[in-house]
């Protein structure tokens, strides 16, 4: 759906998008997973994974992340079943089979279009996805104001030898690409990724990377690099251990047809192995 058929005596209007309509301001509570290990020596493996939002990095005090959008994709591109699925008061957990050798990909991923309009003297309140957006929000709504948000939490897991298939850019919202493979990570080396966008270069847009163990430290060490023009960007890890990486982008370069305002946000956790 053309950005021009969204009605032009409402566009101003939905260019002024509220909070309200479900993509509220950043607030204090990162989301991540956290896998129960990173790297198997073979196939035919177990991994537990947690999922939760909270203060303190790695530590279940906020509540659970939902599993709606979660996506496990296995070596050589085909969906995976994650099993045993709970989702309790401070986390969310589940299970993968590593059936086969080589690197998984698991994102949780959040992608929704939000409108609030009018029609038929009433308010009205909308959700769902930019395939949906055209059928069920009405022609005829007056004072359309619609956002898209599209969240991606993700780790990388291999079984055996790393391979690179499921590395590949899906080309939606926020995407972390390793030059470096991201299960072959060691203190006190320096590896390598880009930022994409829609499949394109996310360049200048800086990205946190924080260390695991933030409640035994008096400060967060976190420590803050900018992509570069083709979205690479390097970090030189301290230590071992596992690693929370956070960007976001909010503003009218990444429109859509559908949307005037999307809210991106990307987050992965690594983990750093000893020399």
């Amino acid at each position: 759906m053309p950005m021009t058929a969204l009605r032009p005596a409402v566009l101003a209007g939905a260019l002024a998008l509220a909070g309200a309509l479900g993509a509220p301001a950043a607030d204090a509570h990162r989301f991540w997973l956290l896998p129960s290990m990173t790297v198997l020596s073979g196939e035919g493996g177990w991994i537990t994974v947690d999922a939760a939002r909270s203060n303190d990095m790695f530590h279940f005090n906020h509540n659970a992340m939902q599993l709606d959008g979660l996506q496990v994709t296995a070596p050589g591109g085909a969906a995976a079943e994650a099993v045993n699925r709970h989702t309790g008061e401070l986390r969310s957990v589940f299970d993968v089979a590593l059936e086969a050798q080589g690197t998984y990909r698991i994102a949780v991923v959040d992608d929704a279009v939000f409108a609030r309009y009018e029609a038929g003297g009433r308010h009205h309140r909308w959700q769902g996805t930019a395939a949906e957006f055209a059928d069920e929000v009405p022609g005829e709504a007056e004072d359309l104001r619609v956002s898209e948000r599209i969240n991606r939490a993700e780790i990388f897991v291999t079984a055996g030898a790393p391979t690179r298939d499921t590395l590949e850019p899906v080309g939606r919202g926020l995407e972390l690409i390793p030059e470096t493979h991201p299960n072959d990570l060691y203190a006190g080396e320096t590896a390598r990724f880009r930022m994409l966008v829609d499949g394109e270069p996310a360049a200048g847009i800086e990205i946190e990377v924080i260390p695991g163990g933030v409640r035994y430290r008096d400060t967060p060490e976190t420590m803050t690099v900018t992509t570069g023009d083709d979205g690479a960007f390097e970090v030189t890890w301290p230590e071992p251990g596992m690693y929370y990486l956070e960007t976001g982008l909010q503003d009218e370069k990444v429109s859509t047809e559908v949307a005037p305002s999307r809210r991106l946000t990307y987050v992965a956790t690594l983990e750093v192995l000893p020399m």
